[in-house]
Order: structure tokens, then sequence, then C-alpha cells
């Protein structure tokens, strides 16, 4: 099963990236993850187990570097069925 994760960080800042907000884009790109930054969340997709253990150590990881508020929504993306678009 495929996962994808949305979340977002706060307190924001306008002018640099908080120490939270590095630490969790440092973690979902650790876990492998592939990642898509807009600008009000980032989103993260893969396996189920490294998306899941992706999201405990972002949880963490952010709270230990000062933030306040985080997040945090988990989707299962759809499998496509065999053989569609594919010729």
């Amino acid at each position: 099963m495929r996962l994808m994760v949305e979340f977002t960080t706060e307190p924001f800042e306008l002018v640099n990236f908080p120490d939270h907000a590095v630490a969790a884009r440092r973690v979902v790109d650790e876990a492998g993850l592939t990642v898509s930054v807009g600008p009000f969340g980032t989103s993260a997709e893969g396996e189920a187990q490294q998306v899941l253990a992706a999201v405990d150590r972002l949880l963490h990881e952010t709270l230990e570097h000062g933030a306040s508020r985080i997040s945090v929504q988990v989707s299962v993306i759809p499998e496509s069925p065999e053989g569609v678009g594919t010729q």
C-alpha cells in the first residue's frame, strides 16, 4: 500500500525557514519519500511503512526543534488497475 502524508508545522516565519521546518524536510528526504513542497504545506509519498515511520520521526523532531503546532493528514493512494494506461 502507498500512502501520502501532507503536513505543515508552525509557527510560520516569512523571512527564514524555522528550525522545525528544516527538520521536517530533512526527515522526509532521509526517509526516501517523493516530496512536493507547496506554499502552505509539504506532501510526501511512499510505501506505507516508510511513510508511517517518517510521520513518527517528523512529529518528534519538529517538536524538538520548536514547532508549536503540527498538522498532518495521511491518505491512501489508490492503486491503478493493471493494464490501465499501458499498451
